[in-house]
């Protein structure tokens, strides 16, 4: 059985994997929460070059929305290795997935709704 902070720390290693493998570059930050059946991952600084140029030089809506759309695909595309990847470190089962990105901050937003709270052991602090 692993502490939430074992947890959490795996679910960022593997998130950002995939993001180096299928977007083509990894986040520059990255935290998860976990909160009793749900999983909360943080990605900042995500945007790659291509997808920076476009928001800048289309206009803003547009340029925005073809990031979304592209993202999203990609996120449904992969979405069964992601809640694989989900369930082997929590020991869950993944209900949902929901995602968004921000084309102004480069933050993107993964949550992951659990069948139920994953079981965790206490972490010995000093």
């Amino acid at each position: 059985m692993k502490t939430q902070g074992e947890i959490e720390a795996a679910i960022c290693d593997g998130i950002s994997r995939f993001e180096q493998e299928y977007m083509g570059r990894g986040p520059k930050d990255i935290h998860a929460f976990l909160l009793n059946d749900l999983l909360v991952v943080r990605l900042q600084g995500v945007l790659t070059a291509a997808e920076q140029h476009l928001v800048k030089s289309l206009p803003s809506e547009k340029g925005r929305d073809l990031v979304k759309q592209v993202r999203r695909q990609l996120i449904e595309t992969a979405r069964p290795l992601m809640e694989a990847l989900v369930q082997e470190v929590t020991g869950g089962t993944v209900l949902s997935l929901h995602h968004d990105i921000s084309t102004v901050t480069g933050e993107e937003i993964v949550v992951f709704t659990l069948a139920e709270s994953p079981l965790v052991r206490e972490s010995k602090r000093k």
